[in-house]
């Protein structure tokens, strides 16, 4: 099951976290694997310890994004699964953010999400076939964090789209999903210090983080011609962080 041989896959923001652990789970099921980020020199890297292959793209670029995929279906013929993964998370509190902080981060997030599965979808269409796992995260539609009202923003803003995107394509052979991350052991995470990572083991009900797979076997699944029933969803991906009524 889940097995995603033959299939062509496309990850941005694949070069480290997340957006690497789900391109290492599409590989090793079998897809055609193209990760996609700004840092040329990281993105070499990661594809070739990942035997992947490796894209230059800012997603906030628009057609940048319709090029990277116009050269994805010249290569390849087409393309089955989008992993819209590319995000940052900088810590601005409200009372100094400044119009240039929100906008950079929904820039990135959420406009740059807009950009890649609108090009995606205009290929997948043709296809009347397509999987499009969004990386959005419980912060913004469930949880809230101080310091990142853009990010909760930018993240729910995400869902909203989905879910009407997903309504404009479910008769075209095209499902459009979300993974929902709780804390993730990432690059980004570990920057936070040791006493937060500890504090973050302490408030989820499994005492760990989860890692960059378990997003990735998630994504696989929507991926997956198994899920060819499921649109407009989401999984949460937390070891239960957001279940408990009061701290633990």
């Amino acid at each position: 099951m889940f097995n995603l041989a033959g299939k062509i896959a496309f990850i941005s923001g694949g070069t480290k976290g997340i957006g690497k652990g789900i391109a290492n789970v599409l590989k090793q099921a079998g897809a055609v694997t193209i990760i996609a980020g700004t840092d040329e020199v990281r993105g070499a890297a990661t594809a070739k310890a990942l035997d992947v292959d490796f894209m230059p793209l800012d997603v906030t670029d628009q057609a940048a994004c319709k090029n990277a995929i116009d050269q994805i279906v010249e290569k390849h013929g087409r393309l089955d699964i989008l992993c819209s993964n590319a995000g940052v998370f900088p810590q601005h509190y409200l009372k100094d953010m400044t119009a240039e902080d929100w906008d950079s981060v929904h820039t990135i997030n959420l406009k740059g999400t807009f950009f890649l599965v609108q090009a995606a979808l205009n290929v997948m269409e043709k296809q009347r076939y397509g999987r499009v796992v969004i990386t959005s995260s419980i912060t913004g539609e469930i949880t809230g964090i101080a310091g990142y009202s853009h990010y909760g923003a930018s993240k729910a803003g995400q869902l909203g789209f989905m879910r009407s995107a997903a309504l404009e394509y479910a008769q075209q052979g095209i499902t459009i999903n979300a993974v929902m991350p709780g804390m993730i052991m990432t690059e980004g995470l570990k920057s936070f210090g040791d006493e937060f990572l500890s504090d973050a083991k302490a408030s989820t009900p499994m005492r760990a983080l989860g890692t960059p797979e378990d997003i990735g076997y998630a994504a696989c699944f929507l991926a997956s011609d198994e899920a060819k029933y499921i649109t407009g969803q989401t999984i949460v991906v937390d070891g239960g962080l957001i279940l408990p009524e009061v701290p633990e």
